[in-house]
């Protein structure tokens, strides 16, 4: 029996249900990026040994290039204030607002360079993903061991002054699509504290305009991003963290709100009867 004809006929019901259904939609450009996160990782991983022999932090231009990409694939644009701020000579704390699996193309749509992640212990066993990252510097956690966490952060603090390296962290310390931040873990200030380097924060545009996981949207779209001042921290302590943390939280939070309001009011002219929220 011939599977051709039946291969074709769901090929061909599937293309049919994603142009009437926003679920479907959404679903298949999920496993798009997903396929795209695996095959490219693959790719780059191939490159990066290729190019420089196994882990290090310069695999991450690399990495970068080929996630770069990606925003053409879903008609996404990045309008960027304040970039310079992160070509700083030195060693440095960045940290972001964290929303979706989309923060990835964010993150290297700016990365500076010399620059690592902190990431869940979870992801180093994602197959090729688990594997670029490893091949990118990035750090791994293991938020259930609280000890040993403390023990990395406190290594990477010396490490990064030694190296000269910038570590990207998301201090929500999950992925959070609420219109809001949430309040603040403290283990990237007490790490900035510790290597006595300055705080740079990065704010991203709420996504929710064109990425919705409850309403199952996911479209084109325009994601602000804004980098803010940097906080010094030379000279403060650990009796400094909870002042250091509220004003982090203040003005990111402050800039989140005002530039996820643009964006949604923008999307509202392009959208007749879409309503801006409140």
């Amino acid at each position: 029996m011939e599977l051709w004809p039946w291969l074709t006929a769901a090929l061909l019901l599937l293309l049919l249900l994603v142009q009437l259904s926003r679920t479907a939609r959404f679903y298949a450009k999920i496993s798009l990026y997903c396929v795209l996160c695996l095959s490219f990782s693959a790719v780059a991983s191939i490159v990066c040994l290729l190019r420089h022999g196994g882990r290090t932090v310069d695999n991450m231009s690399i990495i970068s290039w080929f996630v770069r990409s990606f925003k053409y694939v879903y008609g996404l644009r990045f309008e960027v204030r304040g970039q310079k701020k992160l070509e700083v000579d030195g060693p440095c704390v960045i940290i972001s607002n964290h929303q979706s699996i989309l923060d990835m193309m964010g993150l290297m749509e700016i990365l500076p360079k010399r620059c690592v992640q902190i990431a869940k212990r979870e992801l180093l066993f994602t197959g090729p993903v688990g594997l670029i990252m490893y091949l990118g510097g990035v750090y791994f956690i293991n938020r259930q061991r609280a000890r040993t966490a403390m023990t990395l952060m406190a290594d990477l603090g010396d490490l990064m002054v030694k190296d000269n390296l910038k570590v990207w962290i998301y201090p929500e310390g999950t992925r959070n699509d609420n219109g809001d931040l949430l309040p603040f873990k403290k283990g990237a200030f007490y790490l900035a504290i510790q290597a006595q380097v300055p705080i740079i924060p990065v704010v991203y545009s709420s996504f929710s305009s064109f990425y919705n996981v409850k309403k199952k949207l996911f479209t084109s779209g325009t994601i602000r991003v804004q980098v803010l001042d940097a906080v010094p921290t030379s000279g403060l302590t650990d009796a400094d963290v909870t002042k250091l943390v509220d004003t982090c939280y203040q003005s990111m939070r402050s800039t989140f709100l005002q530039i996820s309001r643009m964006s949604q009011e923008n999307f509202a002219i392009k959208e007749p009867g879409v309503v801006a929220a409140q």
